[in-house]
């Protein structure tokens, strides 16, 4: 299972920047829209020259051209297209791309290493909301809130609530983390406080560090067979697609809860549909394979899934964290101090 703890904070640069760089948005305008409001241009537009205008999201226009020509900085996002050896050859003065979202692998290419572009992203910024997300499905997993409040709904009375099962609650429960992700780590941070025993599956994370995250390193099997409730953060890579397969399934407790918010291929999802028909285990399904599964697939149907549509991540105000992130980003970088956030091209494959 290829993952790998992210590294520490760098701030190594080449050479410093011009004394005011020239800098331009690279994404699609709703994004644009959507994440830097008017005070973050103006905080950007304070330490760099800001090519006013829409934002690029066609690098073969001929605005799109000029703008290259002249231009030392790209600030992207969704949305932005491939930064190839073609589109780095129109821009002779660009020296580094700092984006406001998570993943780079979409725009950053090859080509932008060999060049040496120095890369930054927001995904320290956007791991949060995704960490916090999944804390609450842990804790609503653990009291069995949904389906307790349908059979509420249903019955229109509590019942015998002294006879609640012991299987319910969040005491001394067990819950298993597959990968030290940047946003495993943080799930990890936030789960400190709560009478939990933490379990981490991860190759590449020591019994040492582990000690020092408060988790207990196990096995894939034992993480499968231990847990109560099972986080996945683990990227998708062609070694990981399908990881959790009908067998790591089969190996998790009567009534545990699968929670994803990594990427759907990660787990064998007709394996996990039987599973929840059986009614064997619950699953909290952010991310799905397809990303929108068809009307006709059994999924839908299944009552112990909560699916939703990929919103763990940073949505509505919290687009004001990433903005936030990419500002002080590029306010180091034009100052000559590098990015405290710098993505590295060794590290890529491991970032989800």
């Amino acid at each position: 299972m290829p993952t790998a703890p992210p590294s520490a904070p760098s701030t190594a640069h080449s050479s410093p920047p011009p004394a005011r760089p020239r800098a331009a948005l690279a994404m699609k305008q709703h994004a644009k829209e959507a994440v830097l409001d008017e005070a973050a241009i103006a905080a950007l537009g304070n330490v760099c020259d800001l090519v006013p205008g829409p934002a690029l999201d066609d690098f073969t226009t001929d605005r799109a051209r000029a703008v290259l020509a002249d231009v030392d900085l790209l600030i992207t996002g969704w949305g932005c297209p491939p930064l190839d050896a073609q589109v780095l050859a129109a821009a002779p003065r660009l020296r580094a791309v700092a984006h406001t979202a998570g993943s780079v692998r979409g725009h950053v290419t090859d080509a932008c290493w060999e060049r040496g572009i120095e890369v930054t992203s927001a995904a320290a910024a956007n791991a949060l909301p995704v960490a916090e997300y999944t804390v609450a499905m842990v804790l609503l997993a653990g009291k069995r809130v949904l389906e307790r409040a349908a059979e509420y709904r249903a019955e229109r009375s509590r019942g015998n609530w002294l006879r609640t099962p012991r299987t319910v609650g969040n005491y001394h429960r067990t819950v298993g983390i597959l990968s030290a992700s940047l946003i495993g780590r943080r799930v990890i941070e936030l789960l400190r406080p709560y009478d939990l025993t933490v379990l981490l599956h991860d190759p590449y994370v020591s019994d040492e560090e582990a000690a020092q995250l408060g988790v207990r390193p196990v096995g894939l099997a034992e993480l499968f067979a231990r847990s109560d409730v099972l986080s996945v953060h683990t990227p998708l890579l062609p070694a990981t697609r399908g990881l959790v397969d009908a067998e790591l399934l089969a190996a998790m407790r009567q009534d545990a809860t699968l929670i994803n918010t990594s990427r759907g291929a990660v787990i064998d999802q007709e394996a996990l549909t039987v599973a929840l028909r059986e009614h064997r285990i619950r699953a909290v399904l952010d991310v799905t394979e397809p990303e929108e599964p068809p009307a006709s697939d059994p999924l839908w149907e299944c009552e112990n899934a909560l699916i939703t549509p990929h919103l763990a991540g940073s949505q509505g105000n919290e687009w004001g964290r990433l903005a936030d992130l990419t500002v002080s980003e590029v306010t180091r970088w034009a100052a000559g101090e590098g990015f405290a956030h710098a993505v590295r091209q060794e590290r890529l494959a491991y970032l989800a």
